[in-house]
């Protein structure tokens, strides 16, 4: 018998005398007890606030990225652990490898995106820098900081791993702590992996927490540095954002609700195609993978009228060849819902769309697998008039179940999709650009996600129901309004976005990069001499001048070929808007900055690795001469040895005009 247990202020809590009992989809007999009375809101609360958020503020982006990394690195060392419990769920390890490896990796992709995407400190900058001021003195510049509250995470039953860890990873790099609360029926699983991110003792105290079972009176106690991220029902989402203190503190909700996701048959993809096949293979996939039980899963299948009987053909013969039963044999294909209760909403649902459809694949209760177990088939409807039907496009069956209706051209098949109201979700298997494009621009604005594959690239697709951490998860209307993941957006509904107004020395105080106008200063010596840490952040070297001449701009073309006729036709080029005659190539004033400002000795820079943001301001003629101001902007650390040095390069010509700019990056070394 399980007894998953809470995690709150420290400490754990064994399910109370009120607990509930846990009835396996598989037997239907009880295996776990868990819940009974909350633990104390407010001491959990208080905890996060002033435990977890203080250490995990305290830390920078880049550091948060590596507890991540790290924590990715012990739950996948330990992962097997979690795979023992996974058929108690109901689920076959093929399903469970997409909400135990998918959490895992997660966590991975978010910890990459910080350190690569977010800077080496405490401030994301968010945009440009604004001129406020004619003379440069007052500057304006967006940053986002972590809230000072906390996240409470209530999270679905489906994907007791992936639903967690998939939250954790954006919250954390925000530097915000969090309170997860796992669906009851599959909580177990959470808190096996939960355990696992205690026992590592990765993470500092008060940053996470878990309760198991009701949250007692924790939404009623938080206010505007909180965010709640929900996944579940509409209803339930409703029920949860009317909450008075939620309104009252205009506290973040983020919500992933109901979703009729469609797919879309392109009407080039006829039977015989490779687009045809990878049609009916994604969508039998998208019916029986989980069960059906996923957020993203088809539940409407979109055909051109004149393919619909080849479709519905092809896909009862795919769907028939399913293996049914417990879970834990190797041989089945699709294991239980995840409770009796589900099941029987499932069937309800199948029922209530009947009306409006018919059943192509017989009874969804015959299964051959324990009649005891919440066990059934996949199950394919045809609704022939989607135009005038309603449940089809309202009624979310959260099982195996989708159904199949017919359009008429592309303009109809996208107004069926819309008709879901808003999804996380929506496919269409086409190798017509054309056709992308028009479904693209009739749907996207009714959709979280355009998954679009033809049979070239439907084996390097992630999938209809895959949601990838580089992207947004979320959809709009029906599908909830919120987003998740899509890499450092992620992170972003987390954080406060700040306007900071003020002068460059104070913008680059508090950014902690230079901003132009801000103080520069000096070295003891020529900055490719200085280790990483040495250089500092506004240290500046300025150089002396060169003369661009004739012969040089004729001396480049002929040498690099780039006889470009602003450069070698005088006459040309004065009729050119741009140029009062002949000037230098951009790429010669670049290699003569170089020149001017690089150190040739050995030292602690390794290596130039990249050239951001290239702009030339002002053409240099043949006589006029060229200066070069090198600041370091900014620094971050890469690996152990080394770190990226970020210079704002900029050119002057002999009147003190600003020629060019842009970023350099130098790798340097932690050792002369």
């Amino acid at each position: 018998m399980l007894r998953p247990e809470s995690y709150a202020a420290g400490s754990w809590i064994a399910p109370g005398e009120d607990a509930r009992a846990i009835n396996g989809p598989v037997t239907g007999k009880v295996i776990a007890m868990a819940g009974g009375k909350a633990p104390d809101a407010q001491a959990m609360l208080d905890w996060a606030r002033n435990q977890g958020g203080p250490a995990l503020r305290a830390m920078g982006f880049h550091d948060r990225a590596r507890m991540i990394k790290a924590l990715g690195s012990y739950i996948g060392e330990r992962k097997e652990e979690l795979y023992a419990l996974n058929p108690l769920t109901g689920a076959t390890r093929r399903d469970g490898a997409v909400d135990i490896e998918g959490g895992i990796g997660t966590l991975f992709v978010i910890a990459s995106k910080g350190r690569r995407e977010m800077p080496d400190g405490q401030v994301y900058i968010d945009g440009g820098v604004e001129q406020l001021s004619r003379d440069g003195s007052f500057l304006g510049q967006h940053i986002c900081v972590p809230l000072q509250g906390v996240a409470v995470h209530i999270n679905a039953f489906n994907f007791p791993v992936w639903g967690m860890l998939e939250k954790l990873a954006p919250t954390l790099l925000a530097g915000m702590p969090a309170i997860v609360k796992p669906a009851t029926q599959t909580c177990y699983l959470t808190e096996a992996c939960f355990r696992m991110i205690i026992d590592s003792g990765i993470l500092p105290e008060g940053a996470v927490q878990l309760v198991v079972g009701g949250l007692g009176d924790m939404l009623d106690r938080l206010d505007a540095q909180d965010v709640v991220s929900f996944t579940g029902s509409a209803d339930t989402a409703l029920h949860l954002r009317s909450t008075p203190a939620l309104m009252r503190n205009s506290v973040r909700f983020h919500a992933e609700q109901d979703s009729l996701n469609a797919t879309i048959l392109g009407p080039d993809a006829k039977a015989g195609t490779a687009e045809f096949d990878a049609f009916i293979k994604e969508a039998a996939n998208e019916i029986t993978t989980k069960a059906g039980q996923k957020c993203t899963a088809i539940r409407r299948i979109i055909v051109p009228a004149d393919s619909i009987a080849e479709v519905s053909e092809a896909l009862m013969a795919r769907l028939s060849g399913i293996a049914i039963g417990d879970p834990a044999d190797e041989t089945t294909r699709m294991g239980a819902l995840a409770s009796a209760a589900q099941k029987a909403d499932v069937l309800e649902k199948i029922a209530a769309i009947g009306a409006e459809a018919r059943v192509l694949t017989g009874d969804p209760e015959a299964t051959g697998a324990n009649p005891e177990g919440a066990f059934l088939a996949p199950t394919l409807l045809q609704c022939d008039d989607p135009d005038a039907a309603t449940s089809v496009h309202e009624l979310e069956a959260f099982g195996p179940v989708s159904t199949l209706m017919p359009y008429r051209d592309l303009a109809h098949a996208a107004r069926i999709a819309n008709r879901g109201g808003g999804s996380l979700v929506a496919s269409l298997v086409t190798a017509d650009p054309q056709v992308a494009r028009s479904v693209a621009l009739e749907s996207a604005a009714w959709h979280g996600r355009l998954y679009i594959v033809g049979g070239a690239n439907a084996k390097a697709g992630t999938g209809h129901g895959a949601p990838m951490p580089h992207m947004v998860h979320g959809g709009p209307g029906r599908a909830g309004g919120g987003e998740e993941l899509g890499g450092v957006r992620g992170a972003l509904h987390y954080m406060q976005r700040t306007a900071i107004q003020g002068s460059p020395d104070v913008l680059s105080a508090i950014t902690g990069q230079w901003v132009a106008g801000a103080a520069e200063t000096k070295g003891p010596q020529h900055p490719f001499q200085r280790t990483f840490d040495e250089i500092e952040i506004g240290e500046t070297l300025h150089t002396d001048s060169r003369e661009v001449t004739l012969e040089d701009i004729e001396h480049f073309a002929t040498f690099t070929g780039d006889t470009f006729y602003a450069h070698m036709d005088e006459a040309a080029a004065q009729a050119n808007p741009f140029f009062p005659g002949r000037v230098a190539h951009g790429y010669l004033l670049l290699s003569f900055a170089a020149g001017l400002f690089v150190q040739p000795d050995p030292g602690p820079v390794l290596a130039n690795t990249g050239l951001n943001g290239l702009s030339f301001q002002k053409p240099v003629s043949p006589g006029d001469s060229v200066r070069v101001r090198l600041t370091c902007a900014r620094k971050t650390r890469r690996t152990d040895s080394y770190g990226e040095v970020a210079w704002n390069v900029t050119l002057y010509n002999q009147d003190a005009e600003q020629v060019a700019q842009y970023e350099l990056l130098t790798m340097v070394s932690y050792t002369r």
